[in-house]
């Protein structure tokens, strides 16, 4: 009976500890998000919530939703790689992550420019077609997102 109370108390500080990890992390992920959508938004003329929310414009969409997926990416594998101790961890997360999040949109900008697409033509045509260049451009977000992910792990 004792060994049961003991796994107990452990089990409970374990789930305490966890929770807390959990709403830590969530919360510099949280941050590190809204960092990766005004960097996006930098990175595109006008103000792209305003493009998407009154626009509503799929092409700005599109990319923005690539970016926070590229983002999601680089956060979830800067976590994950972060090892076990939570202040290294969460240090870790924000230097990697926020270093990702510049990386992969200096990145898709020089993409856009070898290519040969402008980000801020596709988010203010005011056509409501979703444009295959608009579609290039958010896997390339995705897989410089990605490959920038891998770089921080």
């Amino acid at each position: 009976m004792t060994t049961l109370a003991a796994n107990d108390d452990g089990l409970g500080q374990v789930l305490l500890d966890g929770t807390g990890a959990l709403f830590a992390y969530a919360g510099v992920g949280l941050v590190l998000f809204i960092v990766g959508f005004y960097m996006t938004d930098l990175a595109t003329p006008g103000r792209l919530i305003t493009v998407i929310r009154e626009h509503r414009n799929p092409n700005a969409t599109l990319l923005a939703c690539a970016a926070t997926v590229g983002v999601g990416l680089i956060v979830g594998v800067s976590i994950f790689a972060s090892g076990g101790d939570l202040a290294e961890g969460l240090t870790r997360t924000l230097v990697f992550g926020g270093g990702g999040i510049v990386a992969q949109t200096i990145a898709t900008l020089i993409f856009d420019r070898l290519v040969g697409i402008r980000i801020g033509t596709l988010a203010d045509d005011a056509d409501d077609k979703l444009e295959p260049a608009a579609i290039l451009l958010a896997v390339a977000n995705l897989m410089i997102g990605f490959v920038t992910a891998v770089a921080v792990y």
